[in-house]
């Protein structure tokens, strides 16, 4: 099998460890194999850089394990040549097995050529990736905390969420400091409201009727200021993001101008994807590395049923959110397509369907900076088979009893 490298190495990364083999052609043209074990602090790495440039190494491989091969990619990236490799295209057939032969078979993967490198964004798009990740983390943490609260309302009888669409809102808020503050007056609460929920006053004093006890005033309290911190650290984040991605400014506006892409979903797509399309070969390849493409189970000449591939699940997450809101959205072609599909195969089929029709749009506005957006009008399927549309509109006419001409209306 030919030779693709000369000198490389294979590293086995662990938590606390790093097995190392390092290949290279000795003065008969035989691979000499010479493996050694790191630590995973800076020095250690420090020194494993320095030990890989005395042997002449440019090209290192490692398996994408966990969060644990990031340290070792961010000191190694800007003096060797490095492939990070999906662990499961690396897996070595099952038998004798440890952490020396797994660093063996990644260095004689990569000497041949055989290794096939995962997409690693440069280091700002990386770090924007953290900030963009914990900000999400932070909202799903606050959605859990307003949970909490509702299950302790209902501990107390209270039923503001029955008539409240969210009850840490302005009026909502409101009335939560009311009952901490001991106040239990259900018409003083329901006075507390702000605009639109002010129409509500009958229904409010109703729901507000209950009983709360000191331990739940306290529980109130605490989650309160919990989401209060939360809410700080979330508008932290998204003022570093929003400086961040300055210099995006018109990108983000082209894709804002999408149905269901807000201020958010887009700066999660440019911290995910980026925005040079060149290191995606077609549209199909972004939708495939997301996870968005349709799974294949095909055996004997028949396809079976197949769930979506694994991928980046931070952006295949957000665009599933855009696509229903875009299914909620009136007179665009998303909204159109999604109410089709979810007709026939149900709404989580259709939100993925939407998504990957989303993930689409943004990649050829990612790779033309001077296309925008242009919808094709919630009446695109129809005229894409005006017929087939026309004959089916006209036989359920005919069902209900009908006798039906059809004549086109003069241009």
């Amino acid at each position: 099998m030919e030779i693709m490298h000369e000198r490389c190495c294979g590293l086995d990364i662990h938590k606390q460890t790093i097995v190392a083999c390092l290949i290279v052609r000795d003065e008969d043209g035989q691979p000499s194999r010479t493996l050694q074990t790191f630590g995973t602090t800076t020095r250690q790495l420090l020194s494993l850089a320095d030990w890989l440039r005395q042997a002449g190494c440019t090209q290192v491989a490692m398996e994408s394990t966990g969060s644990y091969w990031h340290p070792v990619y961010n000191l190694l990236e800007e003096q060797f040549t490095l492939v990070l490799v999906n662990a499961l295209q690396v897996k070595k057939v099952p038998g004798r097995k440890s952490d020396v032969k797994d660093a063996e078979w990644i260095a004689e993967l990569l000497r041949h050529g055989l290794l096939r490198g995962s997409f690693v964004p440069a280091r700002p798009e990386r770090e924007l990736r953290e900030l963009t990740r914990y900000r999400s983390s932070l909202v799903q943490e606050r959605s859990a905390e307003v949970n909490r609260i509702q299950k302790v309302l209902e501990g107390a009888n209270i039923k503001l969420a029955s008539v409240a669409t969210d009850v840490a809102g302005k009026s909502g808020r409101a009335m939560l400091a009311a009952l901490v503050a001991g106040n239990d007056d259900p018409a003083y609460l329901a006075s507390l409201a702000r605009g639109r929920m002010q129409r509500k006053h009958d229904a409010l004093e109703e729901a507000l009727l209950g009983s709360v006890r000191d331990h739940q005033r306290l529980m109130l309290k605490l989650q309160l200021e919990h989401v209060d911190a939360l809410d700080g650290l979330i508008e932290n984040l998204s003022d570093e993001v929003e400086e961040r991605l300055r210099r995006f400014t018109e990108t983000m506006a082209r894709l804002e101008r999408i149905p269901g892409v807000g201020r958010r979903v887009a700066e999660i797509i440019v911290s995910e994807v980026g925005t040079d399309m060149g290191r995606f070969q077609t549209a199909g390849h972004l939708v495939s590395w997301a996870g968005l493409c349709p799974g294949l189970n095909e055996s004997a000449g028949k396809n079976y049923s197949a769930k979506t591939p694994k991928g980046n699940n931070a952006l295949k997450t957000v665009l599933v959110q855009a696509a229903l809101a875009a299914g909620r959205t009136k007179n665009s072609y998303l909204s159109a397509h999604y109410r089709r599909l979810r007709a026939r195969r149900g709404p989580q089929k259709a939100a993925i369907a939407v998504a990957h029709s989303l993930l689409i749009i943004v990649y050829h506005l990612l790779a033309d900076p001077e296309r925008t957006y242009q919808d094709l009008g919630p009446g695109y399927f129809d005229q894409r088979d005006k017929e087939r549309r026309s004959r089916q509109l006209k036989a359920r006419l005919e069902e209900l009893g009908y006798t039906v001409t059809l004549e086109p209306i003069a241009a």
